[in-house]
Order: C-alpha cells, then sequence, then structure tokens
C-alpha cells in the first residue's frame, strides 16, 4: 500500500475516532451528577417536608425516611420523569439504590417553604397501595 494511501486511512481514523469521542462527550455532558454545581435542588435539606401521599407511599412499600434521604443524596435525576418546569413548583425524579438494595424513584419539589416529598416508588415491585381512599 502506498504511503499516501496509508495516511489518508489515518487521517479517516483519526476523524472517525474523534467524531466518537466528540459524541460521548455530548451524552455524559447531559448526565446530572448528585450534588454538582448545577443540581436544580438540594441534595442536603435540612428539612424534608412529606405530602400525604408520600408518607401513604412509604407506609405500603416499606420505604422510611433514612432511604429517602439517601437518594436525596446519591440518587440520579432522571429528567425524563421530572417536570422542571411544573408550575407552582418543579418536580424532580430522583432515582437510585439504598443501602438495603431497594431501586426506588421519589420525587422531589423545590419549595419556598422547603424541599417538599411528593411521592416514593419502589421500581420493579408491585405493591398493593390504597392512598386515595385514606
Amino acid at each position: 500500500m502506498p504511503a499516501s494511501n496509508q495516511l489518508a486511512n489515518m487521517r479517516l481514523y483519526l476523524k472517525r475516532t474523534a467524531v466518537v469521542f466528540f459524541i460521548i462527550s455530548l451524552f455524559f455532558a447531559g448526565c446530572q451528577q448528585p450534588g454538582s454545581a448545577s443540581d436544580p435542588i438540594n441534595r442536603h435539606a435540612d428539612h424534608l417536608i412529606y405530602t400525604h401521599h408520600a408518607r401513604c407511599r412509604m407506609d405500603c412499600r416499606h420505604i422510611n425516611e433514612t432511604e429517602v434521604r439517601e437518594i436525596l443524596e446519591k440518587g440520579t435525576i432522571d429528567y425524563k420523569k421530572s417536570e422542571p418546569d411544573a408550575k407552582p413548583d418543579p418536580k424532580y425524579a430522583l432515582e437510585g439504590y439504598t443501602n438495603e438494595g431497594q431501586h426506588l424513584r421519589v420525587i422531589f419539589a423545590p419549595a419556598q417553604r422547603g424541599l417538599l416529598v411528593i411521592t416514593c416508588i419502589e421500581l420493579g415491585v408491585e405493591w398493593q397501595c390504597d392512598c386515595h381512599s385514606r
């Protein structure tokens, strides 16, 4: 193979590699890391305000306040399940695993009066729960 063909192939390889790295960096730039400077919620809120619905779901699904805090502090934001433009308060779905291995999604809403816990879901597990009639 002539040297000019090898050089052309090397340039093509380098361009393709650069494009792949660029695409990968775009993907990771969109991921929200816990506690980053651009985090839309306070992950170390002193006081959480639990809605009646959240308390009911926690009771049905055997989720305690410590586990909710674990997800708040270490979970990742799932923007597909979040409503950052919701009124009156934005809502953020944080997901992660507790120290006991539960895979949870907790919906938080930063509000003027504090950080609201809207609901708690154990992913992959169906629980019998009748929070609407309580």
